[in-house]
């Protein structure tokens, strides 16, 4: 499908249309080769070349990143005056409505899918699709098998609010493996409140079919596969 110019170079992080605008009058911007002569002009994402300042720009519809979040870095697509996750994407995968799908803490570290894509977002993200979400949580005190049971009958918190049924595997070292179908407001740590015990660290390994990639550090990134997409949508 054809776009302008301004429409796609804007969306992918260029400035806005008229900033795009100005970078074609100023002849940087080219259409297969050809330098563009209009703002206007239209172009095919799925097969024109588009380059600015001679670099080739990326044109497809959605891109989908897999990031190791870090500690002390927020969920969120700006802020003022904080570090985000989308600061930590390389310059070449950024764009405009890039966005975390779901939040993390900003002392939970783990898997995180940044996109542009809100319908897989909304898919993801739904309550009535129950998709799981996988944390290991570092406790203050060992679970237990009463804490076992009560994940598994669904908590009811302090709030008034009812958790739908979560498995929990104790681990080692005081630390535990939980499984939700559901994101409530810092869930993990208000379930284990209500048990009396304490959630010292939390770190999410998958969502959905998606886990995060052991050759990631914290901070780092890497584009999903065309499996990965393809699963994730599946579901």
């Amino acid at each position: 499908m054809l776009r302008r110019l301004d429409q796609l170079l804007a969306a992918r992080g260029y400035g806005s249309r008229r900033e795009v605008a100005a970078l074609v009058r100023a002849g940087l911007v080219s259409i297969n080769g050809s330098p563009a002569q209009s703002a206007a002009e239209k172009a095919n994402p799925a097969c024109d070349e588009v380059m600015v300042r001679g670099c080739v720009v990326d044109l497809r519809e959605h891109i989908y990143v897999m990031l190791h979040k870090p500690q002390g870095v927020i969920s969120a697509s700006r802020d003022p005056k904080a570090a985000t996750v989308i600061d930590l994407l390389p310059q070449h995968l950024r764009r405009r409505e890039l966005f975390p799908v779901g939040r993390l803490d900003k002392d939970t570290t783990g898997l995180l899918l940044i996109t542009d894509d809100g319908a897989l977002a909304h898919a993801l993200l739904s309550p009535r699709r129950h998709v799981p979400k996988i944390y290991v949580a570092s406790l203050a005190a060992p679970a237990t098998e009463s804490d076992i049971a009560a994940f598994s009958a669904g908590l009811h918190l302090p709030s008034d609010e009812i958790c739908k049924p979560a498995d929990l595997t104790p681990l080692e070292n005081n630390q535990a493996r939980i499984v939700l179908h559901e994101g409530k407001y810092h869930q993990v740590k208000r379930m284990f409140a209500a048990v009396g015990n304490e959630v010292l660290a939390l770190h999410r390994e998958a969502m959905g079919s998606l886990y995060l990639d052991e050759g990631l550090n914290p901070g780092e990134c890497r584009e999903l596969t065309e499996d990965e997409i393809k699963k994730l949508k599946g579901l």
